[in-house]
């Protein structure tokens, strides 16, 4: 073989080489969900966003919820803030969800509508959960979300649900908490 046959054969296979590799690392993902939810007290009512991965989509968004309706049938996940302050602008996303993993109840899709009529999907697992509160995140860990029946949580629960979070495997350094309720909110 020539030189410069065997430098590109080599380089090739080192180029090979590192691909099987880097297929052989594992990304983030998240824990499989330990606990079953009650669906009929779960999926209903609203809940509060105390804390969030920070994305595109929330950018200047306050006061975040959640509400689950039961709309024709079919649930429904409406998930809404406020633009910049808790008086701005509601932004709404929302469409039917879909539970998974029925018994469990632990794992949803909804299949929202942007604008009105772009479809997006998106996985969610709630990964933990206890008296007024649960942890959410997408599989692979890129996505989480703090939520709150309380609009306006103790410091200490919020410590504890960071606490969770990260002992879940995430990063906590990435979360927001941009949790500004107006007084009286309920």
């Amino acid at each position: 073989m020539k030189p410069r046959t065997m430098a590109l054969a080599g380089g090739a296979i080192l180029l090979l080489a590192g691909c099987a590799s880097m297929a052989g690392s594992k990304a983030p993902r998240a824990p499989e969900p330990a606990k079953r939810i009650d669906a009929a007290s779960h999926f209903t009512g609203r809940w509060y966003e105390i804390g969030r991965t920070p994305m595109k989509l929330t950018d200047g968004c306050v006061a975040g919820y959640t509400d689950y309706l039961a709309e024709g049938g079919k649930l429904i996940q409406r998930d809404a803030c406020r633009d910049g302050t808790p008086a701005g602008k509601e932004k709404v996303v929302a469409g039917p969800l879909k539970i998974l993993n029925p018994g469990q109840n632990n794992k949803v899709h909804v299949n929202y509508r942007l604008f009105g009529f772009v479809p997006v999907g998106r996985t969610y697992w709630l990964l933990d959960h206890g008296d007024g509160w649960f942890i959410m995140s997408t599989p692979d860990l890129k996505l989480v979300n703090l939520y709150t029946r309380d609009p306006r949580p103790s410091p200490e629960l919020v410590a504890d649900l960071t606490a969770r979070t990260r002992a879940l495997g995430y990063d906590v350094s990435k979360l927001e908490f941009p949790a500004t309720f107006p007084p009286g909110q309920r």
